[in-house]
């Protein structure tokens, strides 16, 4: 998994499953985009490049079609040339039919849906344009494949996710753009972090998320990383509207 001189763009990458994402690549040669709508992005850029590695922060709101073709264009503008763009903001509202309100159903449907959309149509235009096109990376969810509990507006999110992931690959795949997905199981974020640690019982708290997991253990963000990066690489090149399931065995 090679990725030297290969130009990489990261959603979300200030920190959990994006930032483990971001130093990987990096740590594999890659020249990368960290993006996030906050300016705290810009500290992982910063670690990239203490460790050698070559690196941009690009503010911006991925859910604001404007927003999201400018962190495309400084992007490019850095480097030249986009290889991989990796889909990774998002965010969790707990809540079921009857407590979700519209603000945020709209809320997680235009991060999470709207946000892959606009970011993979402005990457899709750059990748077009180059000889060798590019891949596309989604991070879904197990909740767009498994219901879960409390989370209606989420599952919903990460299951159009997996659907548009499909459509785009199926689109695109006469221009040498894969597109694939990466759904993570309940892995140890720093949003689960902070669940566990203001729980009212944080040792219960922690051991329920344990015990629902068939291995009896979370996953790691650099366990989804690695995932990541196989999708993305050039050695699993015959693979293209794919889901890679990495849950713990949750789903099985």
């Amino acid at each position: 998994m090679d990725f030297k001189d290969k130009v990489v763009l990261i959603t979300g990458a200030s920190r959990g499953i994006g930032k483990a994402t971001a130093l990987l690549f990096a740590e594999n040669g890659a020249k990368i985009g960290v993006n996030s709508s906050k300016s705290d992005g810009a500290a992982v850029a910063d670690m990239i490049r203490e460790k050698g590695g070559n690196a941009v922060f690009v503010q911006g709101d991925v859910s604001n079609p404007k927003s999201a073709g400018t962190i495309v264009k400084k992007t490019v503008d850095a480097f030249g040339r986009l290889d991989v763009l990796v889909n990774n903001a998002g965010i969790v509202i707990p809540g079921c039919l009857e407590n979700t309100s519209e603000e945020d159903f709209d809320l997680t449907m235009g991060i999470n849906v709207k946000g892959t959309f606009f970011m993979s149509k402005y990457a899709v235009h750059e990748m077009k344009r180059q000889q060798k096109g590019g891949v596309i990376v989604n991070i879904a969810s197990v909740a767009g494949l498994k219901g879960h509990m409390d989370r209606a507006v989420y599952c919903a999110s990460k299951g159009a996710v997996i659907a548009l992931s499909r459509a785009i690959a199926a689109d695109h795949v006469k221009d040498n753009i894969r597109v694939n997905v990466v759904c993570p199981g309940t892995t140890y974020t720093p949003a689960i972090e902070e669940k566990i640690r203001t729980a009212p019982d944080p040792a219960a708290m922690e051991s329920a998320f344990m015990q629902r997991q068939p291995m009896g253990r979370l996953g790691s963000v650099e366990e989804i990383a690695h995932a990541v990066l196989f999708a993305a690489c050039d050695e699993a090149g015959y693979m293209t509207g794919s889901v890679i399931v990495i849950d713990g065995g949750m789903t099985m």
